[in-house]
């Protein structure tokens, strides 16, 4: 049971990263009051559940899930919101992120 509350966890902060990196483009700089406000908050509350999962799930694995799939999250919010598409180098780049968390998420387990 622990370690299905590391996954959702896990989850949450992804999701949480996604929004908070995602309102940090919107308050352009933090010169808009509410977006700024909602970023530090969600920063906050991503980094309270990223310290959840990790008290459960291996230190390497836990983060680098986060932040591969963070990264990718916020690429797919720049290319739906803003119409910014990545050319050739950063599609491969998103996609070695991802071939790399698979490789860590099945291939790279200790125990």
């Amino acid at each position: 049971m622990k370690t299905l509350f590391g996954y959702f966890f896990l989850i949450s902060a992804i999701a949480f990263g996604i929004v908070c990196n995602s309102l940090a483009k919107v308050s352009e700089g933090f010169t808009k009051l509410t977006p700024s406000v909602f970023c530090i908050l969600f920063m906050c509350v991503t980094m309270f559940c990223i310290a959840k999962a990790m008290h459960s799930l291996p230190v390497g694995f836990a983060y680098s899930t986060y932040s591969g799939l963070t990264v990718t999250g916020v690429v797919l919010f720049a290319f739906l919101k803003y119409n910014q598409v990545p050319n050739i180098f950063g599609i491969i780049g998103i996609v070695l992120i991802i071939i790399g968390v698979i490789m860590v998420n099945y291939l790279g387990q200790l125990e």
